[in-house]
């Protein structure tokens, strides 16, 4: 039996998607920047998806940019914040479990003289916010924060960190990548106290190819791109209006049956969690409040690339890790105090509410057989 169980790494274009794609493909193909009847049909077509965003954000629908994905969402963020803010203030915070492109990004910023600090978790996400809090001064332009880790489910304090930030340096501008937050872990952006939220459409059952970065009112951006006046001339170059109806299209689906998802996917978590416990050498790694749709075990005695490629093999889909790590380590896990042999053991279980119990028990069933057939064998 096929069990796709790695929706943190991508998720399956809805149907609502795919209709809304097809017909800005085939009926709504104009360039939104032509004057015409076709292009100003393909123009309300993208402000129709970026008022459902916005609406989903609780956000004005005019501070919505939409890009390529979350990667260059995170990019803007960073990159462009530290060159409008950072000609003086050159310290910028961030923590050692983000994404591998915020992770870049900062390095980016490093390589141009920017003090960096890179504040690791600690066991109490009360302590975490405080310290990275402390880790801001008078001269910091941006910090930065995710909200649900990729590799884990951890829901970081993102408000708590931005909060007691703020009220050291009110200048400050903050950076929130949601990605794997947003249409999963109920917030609205101002809950957050962030000026900057990052969000992608593969994430929530839109296509690849298309995401979005919220910026507060008032917050200035250096762009990265330079030749057109799309997107307020922060993000030029034509839109493309079949990944960004789709988007809006998964959005909307996904905002009428936000809290029906989140309860079904704790329940299949819970499930999973008690099933793989139940199985010697198996340890479970993600926390138990963290987000209800990442799960994160490992094997005793087994590399994640050997489980990974067994369980796929049978038709199981699963991740060792980060996605954009292709198959190797990022580190984050020993970040969480996950010691680098079980790090070497990790498979990442995502869900969504497409999921089953019958998955479930045919990923329990193979873990099973691996340990049988793999570890038995040496």
């Amino acid at each position: 039996m096929s069990a796709y169980l790695d929706n943190a790494a991508t998720t399956k274009p809805s149907a609502e998607c795919v209709k809304a794609m097809c017909h800005a493909l085939t009926e709504h193909y104009g360039n939104p920047s032509s004057l015409h009847s076709m292009g100003l049909q393909a123009q309300l077509d993208v402000d129709a998806a970026r008022a459902q965003i916005a609406a989903a954000l609780g956000v004005e629908t005019d501070s919505i940019l939409f890009t390529s994905g979350a990667t260059e969402s995170n990019n803007m963020a960073v990159l462009g914040t530290a060159a409008r803010y950072g000609k003086r203030a050159r310290r910028v915070v961030t923590t050692t479990v983000e994404h591998a492109s915020v992770r870049a990004a900062f390095d980016t910023l490093e390589a141009q003289g920017f003090e960096v600090i890179r504040v690791a978790p600690c066991e109490s996400m009360d302590e975490f916010a405080e310290k990275f809090a402390a880790a801001v001064d008078e001269n910091t332009c941006l910090a930065s924060m995710m909200l649900v880790n990729n590799e884990t489910g951890h829901i970081l304090p993102v408000k708590a960190a931005f909060t007691a930030a703020k009220k050291k340096n009110p200048k400050l501008i903050t950076h929130c990548d949601a990605v794997q937050g947003f249409m999963k872990v109920p917030f609205r952006a101002a809950d957050l106290q962030a000026d900057l939220i990052t969000v992608s459409g593969h994430k929530v059952h839109a296509a690849k190819g298309v995401g979005a970065l919220w910026h507060k009112k008032g917050v200035k951006l250096g762009a990265l791109l330079h030749g057109g006046e799309q997107e307020g001339g922060i993000r030029p170059g034509t839109e493309s209006v079949p990944l960004i109806v789709g988007f809006g299209a998964a959005v909307k689906k996904m905002r009428e049956t936000l809290d029906d998802r989140r309860t079904y996917c704790s329940a299949l978590r819970n499930t999973c969690i008690e099933k793989l416990s139940a199985i010697d050498g198996i340890r479970i790694q993600s926390p138990a409040n963290g987000s209800p749709f990442i799960l994160s075990f490992s094997a005793k005695g087994l590399r994640s690339e050997t489980l990974l490629h067994f369980l796929a093999e049978r038709d199981v889909f699963v991740s060792s890790g980060s996605a954009c790590s292709k198959g190797k380590q990022s580190g984050v896990l020993q970040q969480f105090g996950i010691p680098d042999n079980l790090a070497d053991s990790t498979i990442r279980v995502s869900f969504c509410a497409e999921n089953t119990a019958e998955d479930i028990d045919t990923l329990v069933s193979l873990v099973t057989l691996a340990q049988q057939t793999l570890i038995h064998k040496r």
